[in-house]
């Protein structure tokens, strides 16, 4: 009886999780094929009467020269994740196994931690310099400077957690460092780097301040501040926020599902494999 009420218990808590996460977006969903009647409806009713797609479709629309702020989002988190995870591969991987530059580390992470705005000044005149005020590269190139040391920190303690002997015994077959990072290195890592890779994109993601700053118009504004544009009229289209708010999470949520077996996936399976 009690291997069964255990089982029971543990499906109702997985169950109750379940329902607190999807709810909200249920109801996130169902306000963006609302009408602004059922929204404004009293008393509130929980279907719409008439279902309106209207907002979805003006929003994957893609007029020409104006790729929309979804695409925006996706083309540089993306841009900056996969950027600097190359960078920080082969730092973290010097940090782990060259010992004497955790000087360096440690000044990339203090500069990590000071606040966004002392940053603004000098990021808005190199980009002006450079004429990448309000393009997708320069946006890239600034969201470098948050994610890599981040992802440089990551990798690096878990570059530290993993065996060294395989590498020396590579190092011994004839192999070149280079070669035993390729090899050895990251297939033991790929949890690490997949979990790495999730964060730092969430990060460019939901990032709103540069973005705020750095861009002017829908040509390389992301989904953040057009959600923020949303609001900063007199009259705000609930539904429409919804809609957006809807297309935003859904991203994410099928990169978690796409590095899900990596995400779980053990370090020491990787090297038992031949």
């Amino acid at each position: 009886m009690k291997p069964k009420l255990r089982l029971l218990l543990r499906y109702g808590a997985a169950l109750l999780l379940a329902v607190s996460i999807l709810a909200p977006m249920l109801w996130l969903f169902l306000m963006s094929v609302s009408s602004s009647a059922d929204l404004t409806r009293v008393p509130l009713e929980w279907l719409p009467r008439h279902w309106d797609f209207s907002r979805y479709v003006s929003l994957l629309s893609l007029q020409p020269g104006q790729p929309g702020a979804l695409f925006n989002s996706l083309l540089v988190a993306c841009g900056a994740t996969l950027i600097s995870l190359l960078l920080a591969i082969p730092a973290a991987f010097s940090f782990s196994r060259y010992p004497g530059r955790d000087g360096w580390l440690f000044a990339s992470l203090a500069i990590y931690m000071v606040p966004p705005v002392a940053f603004v000044l000098p990021l808005y005149f190199i980009l002006q310099q450079l004429a990448l005020l309000n393009t997708h590269i320069g946006l890239v190139l600034v969201y470098c400077s948050l994610i890599l040391p981040f992802l440089t920190w990551m990798l690096k303690n878990q570059f530290d957690a993993l065996p060294i002997d395989i590498e020396q015994a590579a190092r011994l077959d004839g192999l070149r460092q280079w070669q035993v990072l390729l090899r050895i290195t990251l297939p033991l890592a790929k949890p690490a780097l997949g979990a790495s890779a999730l964060f730092g994109w969430l990060l460019a993601w939901d990032e709103f301040f540069y973005a705020l700053l750095f861009t002017s118009n829908i040509q390389a504004q992301t989904l953040p501040v057009t959600i923020a544009g949303f609001t900063a009229g007199r009259a705000t289209d609930d539904g429409l926020i919804a809609a957006v708010g809807i297309l935003a999470a859904i991203p994410p949520l099928f990169i978690a599902l796409w590095l899900q077996k990596t995400l779980v996936s053990g370090l020491t399976s990787g090297g038992s494999k031949g």
